[in-house]
């Protein structure tokens, strides 16, 4: 990444949302050079599948696909269908983000259909503060669902996953999810400048 023309450096910040806040987790904690970390809507564990790095292998969190919920319009909802990871079945699931050298933004849909968002926030806290490590932090959104995009974007609160193929429900009402991009954006922004670049102004939306 550091190669690329498009990188300023020295450091690297991450942005990852949903499976890829997970993998960012992972980053972030085994590779050295990344300063700064945003999570939109992530979990703690390593999910869907296996992570390989080098002669290590982090399981999945254990899931129950039977406990997939079906809406009254028909879309599905696997919030339920995700394991405690705090379960000692789970424990080698956890990703060591204690090892990580920069500091950490979670972004939380409080209507996040699809993870426990804020619940997997506080395990983030509640363990870095346990190493010693400074108290991440978090930004939860009530009313806002698990697809937090960039500004002005129409809220997705449903669509055919591209992985799945089928319908997913992902939470969120309208007004409050649009206010909540505007107002992510701007939090993720500041953060950046703040940690890469050791600026904290950002100009604001006016809307």
């Amino acid at each position: 990444m550091l190669q690329h023309p498009e990188v300023k450096g020295p450091s690297i910040g991450l942005l990852g949302f949903s499976k890829g806040g997970d993998l960012c987790l992972s980053m972030a904690s085994f590779l050295k050079g990344i300063t700064a970390t945003v999570l939109i809507n992530a979990c703690v564990a390593n999910t869907i599948t296996p992570l390989h790095y080098k002669d290590m292998i982090i399981p999945k969190l254990v899931d129950d696909l039977g406990k997939v919920k079906i809406t009254k319009s028909r879309f599905l909802t696997f919030m339920d269908t995700w394991s405690n990871p705090l379960e000692e079945r789970n424990h080698q699931s956890l990703i060591p983000l204690e090892k990580a050298q920069g500091p950490f933004l979670f972004i939380v849909g409080m209507d996040d259909q699809n993870w426990k968002s804020e619940f997997y926030a506080q395990i983030a806290s509640e363990r870095l503060q346990a190493h010693g490590k400074e108290r991440p932090q978090i930004i939860c959104y009530p009313g806002t669902g698990h697809c937090i995009d960039p500004p002005y974007f129409p809220p997705s609160r449903a669509s055919v996953h591209a992985v799945l193929g089928e319908a997913v429900f992902y939470g969120g009402e309208p007004k409050a999810h649009s206010k909540a991009q505007v107002d992510a954006w701007q939090q993720i922004q500041t953060f950046f400048h703040k940690h890469l670049n050791g600026k904290k102004c950002v100009k604001h939306s006016k809307i």
